[in-house]
């Protein structure tokens, strides 16, 4: 399989792992309940009975099987990190500090864009000015005035534009090597399962598999 492969097998066995461990995380599937009536206190010639009602759960009667099976899926999560990690050395570039570094770069070529198509702005606001005057009579009074407000940019806009195609150009380039190494890198694992069966398929296999 390749990387890309590799990675959509990695979530699938993520999400078998959490399936698993909510399984166990139910108490109606791991503990077994049983009520008994102390009828002979109230009534002496009658017996006491015991009721055990079965949770009408899926994977009752498989819990310990659900146990192995887990420490199975984190077997097997080792093994193709392991071989995940080692078609990542074999490649010509550093892939996860690549897509690092490339999601750094888009996040700052969305700014200078944003820098970039700011454009000067002038309002007038009437009324939007109040202060104190002394009038002919020498007594203090308000008065209103229109506003106006005048916006410039505060950089070079040459600057920013010439970075902004920059950072596109570099990420551009990243995300197409990045896309080529998904896709040529080999990984060296086996898929015990396939990636699209559901739980209860992989579940049932495994069992198969094991002889339980």
């Amino acid at each position: 399989m390749n990387l890309k492969e590799a990675f959509r097998y990695q979530n699938r066995l993520q999400a078998l792992f959490t399936q698993a461990q909510s399984i166990l995380r139910s108490d109606e599937n791991i503990t077994r309940t049983e009520t008994t009536y102390i009828r002979h206190k109230v009534m002496p010639e009658v017996e006491d009975e015991t009721v055990f009602k079965e949770p009408e759960t899926d994977y009752y009667n498989h819990i310990t099987d659900v146990v192995r099976f887990l420490v199975y899926v984190i077997a097997e999560k080792e093994k193709l990190s392991a071989a995940i990690r080692k078609a990542k050395t074999s490649l010509d570039i550093d892939i996860d500090t690549e897509v690092s570094l490339n999601g750094q770069r888009q996040l700052l070529a969305a700014t200078f864009k944003r820098m970039n198509d700011l454009r000067a702005a002038e309002k007038v606001i009437p009324n939007g000015g109040s202060g104190y005057r002394f009038n002919a009579d020498g007594n203090q009074t308000s008065y209103t005035c229109d506003v106006k407000r005048v916006t410039t940019i505060n950089f070079d806009r040459n600057v920013v534009r010439r970075e902004l195609q920059k950072l596109n150009a570099k990420a551009d380039e990243i995300s197409a090597k990045v896309d080529l190494c998904m896709v040529t890198a080999v990984v060296e694992y086996e898929p015990p399962f396939d990636v699209n069966d559901t739980f209860a398929t992989t579940f049932e296999q495994y069992l198969e598999r094991v002889g339980a």
